[in-house]
């Protein structure tokens, strides 16, 4: 049998590649392909010490673009199996990419592997182009951070953005805690407590957590054994209270939920009852069982209360099923936009290579539009 990228090679030269580079893992494929053609960790093993390196862990500049370079030489020759000399490629951004990181790449990509075109796509607008709608609520809960966008009729609303530190990585950090205090003498590593999350560890409801801490504490769940070079057993109450992080308030009073609530808060009063139904969940962590029913109770709950109940006039919230998995929905999107020819938003190779930058879709600067009439003699 043929292997899956053996028919690479006779596609289309002007097939896309689109890359959705994210903090734990990394989407690649081709446009106008439905799923990506592989998903792969954002790493790299370090030549001196043999050590896997994450890319967005970068000490320095000169740091990052070595790390870059291996890891996109990997992915064009290794996984996407494909010549990168005047490529085209898609690369989904996140609204939090450094600068520096966005520059780093693109000049890895042209100035290193000679790329011919290059489309930074912004994650929360690619996700919108899968479900063919115009206004949405896009929350992305990935490994590192939750990241919210309000779109209206296809226009970001960037004064109501959202983000906090709540991701996979908070959950894989209570459990490695865990775990540790409980089996002292095994080795509790990255890759087992995530395999351990993904397969024992759940959202439990609103109903159950609030009495979680209290004397009315409910039964915690079965344990159950997780097989292994040592096998253990991860108890209920460690499996059920993984997640809970996510819905607790900082000292700001903010959590996911009310990341939601803020937002609509802040778009213009008349958006507000669509962006609410019309809430897309993104993001490897939003796959969670009982994610998308305990922050439907949340915003419920949360919009009777005294701090929102003044302010906000809106009861219900309807969430869409994207027609793919939540981790490479935004991936989707980018696959979408590449089948369509949009050559005003590609940086091509000459343009970077004269100004030696990269325009910012979050600019005025790069985003100006000339409404003025041109009238002929």
């Amino acid at each position: 049998m043929l292997r899956s990228y053996e028919g690479v090679r006779f596609l289309s030269d002007k097939q896309m590649v689109i890359f959705d580079i994210g903090s734990a893992y990394t989407k690649f494929g081709y446009a106008g392909e439905p799923t990506p053609r592989g998903i792969i960790r954002t790493e790299v093993k370090c030549a001196e010490t043999k050590e896997l390196r994450r890319i967005y862990d970068y000490k320095n500049v000169e740091d990052l673009y070595q790390l870059l370079v291996e890891f996109l030489h990997a992915l064009f020759f290794r996984h996407v199996v494909i010549s990168p000399k005047d490529a085209r490629i898609v690369v989904l951004e996140s609204l939090l990419t450094p600068t520096q990181f966005r520059d780093t790449l693109a000049k890895v990509l042209f100035r290193h592997f000679e790329i011919g075109s290059l489309l930074l796509l912004p994650t929360h607008l690619a996700t919108i182009s899968t479900l063919g709608v115009n206004s949405a609520l896009v929350l992305d809960v990935g490994y590192k951070e939750a990241t919210l966008i309000p779109i209206f009729e296809g226009e970001p609303i960037l004064k109501a953005w959202q983000a906090l530190p709540l991701g996979g990585q908070v959950v894989h950090e209570y459990l490695m805690k865990s775990l540790k205090e409980i089996y002292p003498n095994v080795d509790i590593t990255e890759k087992l407590v995530e395999d351990i999350k993904v397969r024992t560890c759940f959202v439990t409801t609103l109903d159950r957590s609030a009495k979680l801490e209290t004397s009315e504490a409910p039964d915690p769940p079965p344990a159950v054994r997780y097989p292994g070079v040592k096998t253990i057993n991860i108890p209920g109450e460690v499996r059920e209270k993984a997640f809970e992080m996510l819905w607790e308030r900082d000292n700001d009073n903010l959590s996911i939920p009310t990341m939601i609530l803020d937002a609509i808060m802040q778009c213009p009063i008349d958006t507000r009852r669509i962006l609410a139904e019309n809430i897309i969940l993104i993001g490897g962590t939003t796959m969670t069982k009982g994610f998308a029913s305990r922050l439907k109770s949340e915003l419920l709950t949360l919009v009777k209360s005294n701090l929102y109940s003044t302010k906000l006039k809106i009861q219900t919230f309807m969430f869409h099923t994207a027609p793919s998995k939540p981790n490479y929905t935004a991936w989707l999107g980018g696959a979408i936009f590449g089948s369509v020819d949009l050559p005003l938003r590609c940086l091509t190779k000459e343009t970077y290579l004269k100004s030696d930058r990269v325009p910012d879709w979050v600019s005025l600067i790069d985003n100006q539009r000339d409404h003025s009439p041109v009238y002929e003699a």
